[in-house]
């Protein structure tokens, strides 16, 4: 996918045309379009990738992360091995710790599957805070 058409998606997700963007980041009506035959200056760049929240990388299709805080396929399987953790009462190093492993044989179904939800959440959250907030920034464009 080119630089104008991850553009495009972009866009169509904000629900913005390329020129509300254009009228943003404050350069000349149908620039963007231009993208396909001339490459834009990086100061540019850059403006559109903080218009949209992306990486320049995303942009230029280097990387398919959107942002360096997104979560990798390692953090995935990390946070379901700490889930694992918290429901058999084998993490005790968590703020979950004051859970014992008995509560949700306590719980009926629907309780004990959204319980699982809620801390699955946590922890998703908790580990994109900690990268948007501990990533030095040389590694964060």
């Amino acid at each position: 996918m080119g630089l104008v058409s991850k553009i495009k998606t972009l866009c169509d997700e904000r629900k913005v045309t390329f020129a509300e963007v254009e009228r943003k980041i404050g350069i000349s009506n149908g620039q963007i379009r231009r993208w396909d035959k001339v490459s834009p200056k990086s100061e540019t760049l850059n403006k559109v990738a903080d218009y949209f929240d992306v990486s320049v990388d995303y942009l230029l299709g280097r990387t398919d992360k959107k942002r360096y805080y997104d979560l990798t396929e390692k953090d995935e399987s990390d946070i379901e091995k700490q889930l694992k953790k918290i429901i058999n009462g084998e993490d005790v190093d968590s703020a979950f710790a004051a859970f014992d492993g008995n509560i949700l044989d306590d719980l009926n179904e629907e309780d004990r599957e959204l319980l699982i939800a809620s801390w699955e959440n946590t922890l998703r959250l908790t580990k994109r805070i900690a990268k948007q907030k501990f990533t030095p920034k040389k590694y964060r464009k």
